[in-house]
């Protein structure tokens, strides 16, 4: 049976490929993920999977996990999100999950191709997405039509699901609302971040925030004299910096490891300025920060408006809530998931995957956070992600493909446990 896998795995590879640069071509930024959603929903259809396309409305959500919702009059009508399951009644037994968001890719010039224009080098391949994280869909695409090829009738008692979100990259609002709204959530589920081949079981705090920085207008010729709101912005950061390092040091964490990376705040945007001779008396600096997983977003938000309101005086800053209030996570490694996932892939490539933690968050949170189901990350092996280049190791889909194979096939057919 695991040869017969593996070998419909290679047959499918180069179609698992091309699907993957069907998606990378989709510019799917935030509100504009439609097009790259029907790619992926023709493409499960195929599968002999039922797909059902879930109203997904823009705007501020009620609920104490949601993040700060994006502007709605800036998101496309007629958003949804994508379910494809196999046929049958009941609940899910599993749910594959991936988002189908992507972050800007502004500074084209800087890359070597286009960045949506999905191009292969040196067994890559680039472009905006390509890891981050579309390669997921392409690894859950090619374990199901492999497993398809060798065990037809494997879902004919037990129900699987494929989910593919949007708002992911902003505050993981599409995972959330999935579950509240439509029930999509399942007895366990891998969320297929790219992960090189290992288990990410956890992740730390994460708040987004704007300062926005008030000062008088002045002329430039007196600008040594007048107060700057970009030099605010600046100082600010230095000592959000210092408090952030400061709390890492501080704080530990079993679930990072020794060496792992640490919690950091982010400069992600700035807006300043109308004039070039004019000293700017507005700026607003958009933050990333990561907390400690034992903080809640109530209490991050709490202990940085007192930092804020300590180096700065009265009115010159304002803080505003702009996306992520994400708590941090983590699943525990003696659960079943994570357990029959390492076994699997220790079948599959007769090497134990890691287990780590990273200082950010995935929508595998939301699951374990708010769902209380076990959930963790496993995936193909990316490159530069949110950055210039970005790509994923193309055989690395059919490595993560042959593991995941083999964890359905434990999860469905009973029979078929590797040892």
């Amino acid at each position: 049976m695991f040869q017969a896998l593996d070998h419909a795995v290679t047959r499918h590879s180069a179609g698992a490929l091309k699907f993957l640069e069907s998606l990378v071509q989709c510019p799917s930024t935030m509100g504009q993920e439609q097009s790259a959603l029907e790619v992926f929903a023709k493409e499960v259809g195929g599968l002999g999977l039922e797909v059902s396309r879930l109203p997904f409305p823009s705007g501020p959500v009620d609920h104490p996990a949601a993040g700060i919702a994006p502007d709605p009059t800036q998101m496309a009508d007629g958003r949804f999100q994508v379910l494809a399951t196999s046929k049958g009644q009941g609940p899910l037994h599993l749910l594959l999950n991936g988002h189908m968001d992507v972050v800007p890719a502004s500074a084209e010039a800087n890359w070597l191709s286009p960045p949506f224009k999905p191009t292969q080098r040196n067994g890559r391949l680039f472009g905006r997405g390509a890891a981050d994280m579309k390669c997921g869909f392409a690894v859950g695409v090619l374990a199901l039509r492999s497993l398809q090829d060798v065990a037809p009738e494997l879902f004919a008692h037990r129900r699987i699901g494929f989910f593919a979100a949007i708002e992911e990259e902003c505050g993981g609002n599409g995972t959330l609302l999935a579950g509240l709204h439509h029930g999509v959530t399942a007895r366990e589920v891998v969320v297929l971040e790219p992960t090189n081949l290992d288990l990410l079981v956890g992740g730390v705090g994460v708040l987004w925030v704007d300062a926005i920085l008030a000062t008088r207008a002045g002329h430039a010729h007196a600008a040594h004299d007048c107060p700057n709101a970009i030099d605010l912005g600046m100082q600010l950061f230095v000592v959000l910096k210092d408090w952030v390092a400061d709390v890492s040091r501080q704080s530990t964490d079993p679930a990072l490891g020794e060496g792992a990376a640490r919690l950091a705040v982010n400069l992600g945007k700035v807006d300043a300025g109308d004039w070039t001779s004019s000293v700017p008396s507005r700026a607003v600096f958009s933050f990333r920060v990561a907390f400690p997983r034992a903080w809640t977003p109530q209490d991050a938000e709490q202990r940085l408006r007192a930092v804020v309101a300590q180096a700065l005086p009265e009115g010159q800053a304002t803080l505003v809530l702009t996306g992520f209030r994400a708590s941090g996570y983590c699943v525990n490694s003696d659960t079943a998931l994570v357990r029959d996932l390492a076994a699997a892939h220790l079948h599959a490539h007769g090497v134990e995957p890691k287990q780590y933690a990273l200082a950010s968050t995935t929508d595998a949170r939301t699951y374990l956070n708010t769902f209380g189901v076990p959930a963790v990350c496993f995936g193909a092996t990316g490159h530069d992600l949110h950055g210039v280049d970005e790509s994923v190791e193309i055989d690395s889909i059919a490595a993560a493909a042959r593991t995941l194979a083999r964890f359905i096939l434990m999860r469905f057919d009973d029979g078929q446990v590797p040892a």
